[in-house]
């Protein structure tokens, strides 16, 4: 008789070692694509292990913002290249937990790359900047400080991309972590803190502890020895974790959600939009604070769009992210799959024309994870509430519009701003799309996904804070100002009364 493999457990990284949740209580990690498989089981951590975790990084974090910011980029280097070797691993591992398939959970390990080699470059081009005093003998400069602990909570949509985008700022600065990655995708956050520990971290200057969000990531946000929050998620509970950071002062930044749009003119390269589309809809099954869930199309091309979008959309395989064959995998659980039913039920109580999909997929390969259609809503009214609300699934909803003002007008008119694109070749067109949308990342002849490292990342209105991830601008919030004079004039010199 065939006996199932016993399950990895997995443990909480605190000051270098590796230790069970205090409480004895755990969580599994499944394969959305077969909730059979059963990938780990992780700690169930509580405020007891979250207070341990950030005490160690307390404790650490005198003797590492002293390191020379150079010594700690050596590590950030070393880190960079043990996960270049481990890339396919890691990447296997991330579509077992997430569902994803294995071509974009490779491009999420390389995120996580491309930010650990960006970040250790960071460590020689930590500029502040000098100026003239207004007084003689007097020198100014203002250069960059460390926080002090970091709190991250992070997504399970990019479970190593994320994490490596908050923490490799964070420990270049100079500042210590504690990281709670989601309970869906606990395994990838510890793979990367495996590395780290590796490539010669120190003890207690990155920690890990996993759990659900009310039991592992609350007690982060309202620890008084934690120096800043960074939080990924939804703008329902990012408005949560900013009211936990609010009493104390603490700087939050909130990376939250998106209702991103592609716009259409009838002067595109109509395939590339549509690939565009396709590619900005249902990559990651739909499940991207940057998917493209709008899409607006110029009437002179609006049917050819629609129909050829539409049969684009039906000929996806939807099935296991390791199958090379598959081009959409599952949603993450069943909550995110229940969610996507319900819009698609208000779509069609709200009468918007179902072109395809709309089905949940469970039977054959299908019958053991959380699948859905592609899903396609056509001759939408912008005001509908699948054109409003964040589905974060595989549906997109299809609009006309006449005129580039109209279009415009369709793109801002939602609460969210983080990403939108736009098909034209009309430079005019280009350039007040640039100018005119209103949300942080405009995209070109290009879908709505895509962000590179070295550039900042985030949105406007409901979507953030006004923080920015990536590139040098992670390094602002990560950080804090200090201003030094040095007055070598000998005399007491009194500034504007002295200048008047």
């Amino acid at each position: 008789m065939a006996t199932s493999p016993v399950p990895q457990i997995f443990k909480n990284y605190i000051n270098g070692e590796w230790l069970e949740a205090r409480g004895g209580k755990t969580i599994e990690d499944r394969n959305p694509a077969n909730t059979d498989e059963l990938v780990g089981i992780f700690p169930a951590s509580d405020e007891s292990d979250v207070g341990a975790a950030v005490d160690a990084a307390k404790a650490a974090y005198p003797k590492w913002r002293l390191t020379p910011a150079p010594k700690r980029a050596e590590i950030l280097f070393h880190a960079a290249q043990v996960l270049v070797g481990r890339k396919e691993e890691y990447a296997r591992a991330m579509t077992r937990e997430m569902g994803k398939v294995l071509a974009e959970t490779r491009g999420d390990v390389q995120e996580a790359i491309d930010m650990t080699y960006l970040m250790a470059g960071e460590g020689r081009r930590q500029f502040g900047h000098t100026a003239p005093s207004e007084l003689p003998n007097k020198f100014a400069m203002a250069v960059r400080s460390p926080v002090g602990v970091a709190g991250l909570i992070t997504p399970w949509n990019f479970p190593m991309a994320i994490p490596s985008w908050k923490a490799m700022p964070a420990l270049i600065c100079g500042n210590t972590v504690v990281i709670k990655p989601a309970e869906d995708t606990p395994l990838s956050t510890y793979n990367l803190a495996q590395v780290l520990e590796e490539a010669g971290l120190p003890p207690g200057v990155l920690n890990v502890v996993f759990g659900d969000g009310p039991q592992a990531g609350g007690p982060i946000l309202t620890n008084p020895d934690v120096g800043l929050v960074s939080f990924t998620g939804s703008t329902e509970v990012g408005r949560i974790v900013n009211q936990a950071c609010a009493p104390s002062f603490k700087p939050c930044h909130l990376e939250m959600g998106g209702k991103n749009i592609i716009i259409v003119m009838d002067d595109a390269n109509l395939e590339l939009a549509i690939e565009g589309a396709v590619w900005g809809g249902f990559g990651t099954s739909g499940q991207r604070c940057t998917a493209a869930s709008r899409v607006a199309v110029q009437k002179g091309v609006y049917r050819e769009f629609v129909d050829k979008f539409v049969a684009r959309a039906k000929a996806l395989k939807v099935g296991d992210g390791l199958d090379p064959a598959t081009q959409m995998g599952p949603c993450i659980n069943e909550q995110q799959l229940n969610t996507v039913i319900k819009y698609v039920q208000i779509g069609k109580d709200e009468n918007a024309k179902l072109a395809t999909g709309g089905h949940r997929l469970q039977t054959g390969a299908h019958a053991r994870g959380w699948f859905h259609e592609p899903t396609v809503f056509v001759d939408c009214d912008p005001q509908m509430r699948i054109c409003q609300e964040e589905i974060f699934g595989p549906v997109v909803s299809v609009m006309p519009f006449g005129t580039f003002d109209e279009a415009l007008a369709i793109a801002n008119g939602v609460k969210y701003g983080l990403s939108a694109a736009i098909y034209t070749r009309n430079v005019n067109y280009a350039f007040r799309a640039q100018q005119d949308l209103e949300t942080g990342i405009v995209y070109v002849n290009a879908p709505t996904i895509g962000a590179e490292t070295h550039l900042p990342f985030g949105g406007t209105k409901n979507t953030g804070n006004g923080h920015r991830e990536a590139g040098i601008a992670a390094l602002d919030f990560y950080s804090q100002w200090k201003t030094v004079y040095v007055d070598y004039s000998d005399r007491l010199q009194r500034a504007q009364i002295d200048n008047a």
